[in-house]
């Protein structure tokens, strides 16, 4: 399922709309060279789910933590950054396995790096700069499940 944007704020709202379509556990692996816009989508999944504070990267921090106002009983946004990571031991460390058990959802950029910590019970989202403003945004990945007519919706 794939979704073209032609700019950043297109990025933004893909996200936004993106948000609508998670649930409570759902884990979300972001992947893209640098200055895809992974940061950009999170923005705008962030909205989607009733963040009130702005989604920044979380590249230094590993990971934030933001509390989330919706209908679709997602309670906390849990966004990692694993670029600086050294090993696969240190996501693990990140624990967001665990911390989505609690009504929450992560979304983790860099997260072919991490892929091996969840298994295959995720949903990918794959970046891919396509000219200087427009991007490839494909979605796949086991967690998809039964949304896929859903997630079809959304690249259409």
């Amino acid at each position: 399922m794939t979704r073209v944007s032609e700019a950043a704020d297109s990025t933004e709202l893909a996200g936004e709309q993106f948000a609508t379509l998670l649930r409570p556990g759902d884990v979300v692996l972001l992947s893209g060279p640098l200055g895809a816009g992974k940061t950009t989508f999170v923005r705008g999944l962030a909205r989607g789910l009733g963040v009130r504070e702005r989604a920044t990267s979380p590249t230094f921090t590993m990971v934030r933590e933001h509390r989330c106002h919706n209908d679709l009983g997602v309670t906390t946004l849990h966004h990692a950054d694993v670029y600086r990571v050294r090993s696969l031991d240190e996501v693990v460390d990140l624990a967001l396995g665990e911390l989505v058990e609690e009504g929450a959802v992560a979304v983790v950029e860099w997260g072919e790096l991490a892929a091996a910590v969840f298994g295959e019970d995720v949903v990918t989202v794959n970046i891919e700069v396509v000219t200087e403003e427009s991007r490839r945004i494909e979605v796949g990945g086991a967690g998809v499940g039964d949304r896929a007519e859903a997630f079809a919706r959304w690249a259409s």
